[in-house]
């Protein structure tokens, strides 16, 4: 397994921006495709954003789609969440996962074998 670490989370206005980064270390993380997911309170965990190995393949949640990028850094072992134009309802625990499975590009939370702790993001209104 890969062990994550979220950070950059914060309280922002609506409108602000925000960068999530999360710093994996263990095995080699090219071979994890990689997410994020969300959760608010007293709603399930839900899908963002996923990438796959090279950077190269993409997918996003309808609900951020235009509004937020997903990329990653190979070398330094890290993925990033560009959130811009945030809303009020983006406001929840923002969660890091891997899936060890080389190639595939999910967006169940049961396919990932490794979470970060999350961070908070609160946007006010």
């Amino acid at each position: 397994q890969v062990q994550l670490v979220e950070s950059g989370g914060g309280l922002v206005q609506a409108g602000d921006s925000l960068r999530l980064s999360c710093a994996a270390s263990g095995r080699t993380f090219m071979d994890y495709s990689m997410a994020w997911f969300r959760q608010a309170p007293g709603k399930e965990r839900e899908f963002v954003a996923n990438i796959n190995w090279s950077g190269g393949g993409a997918g996003y949640a309808d609900s951020v789609k235009g509004r937020f990028t997903i990329s990653r850094e190979n070398a330094k072992m890290t993925v990033y969440l560009q959130m811009n134009s945030l809303k009020p309802e983006d406001t929840a625990v923002y969660y890091c996962a891997a899936d060890a499975v080389f190639g595939r590009l999910s967006r169940a939370t049961t396919d990932f074998d490794s979470w970060g702790p999350g961070t908070q993001v609160t946007v006010s209104s």
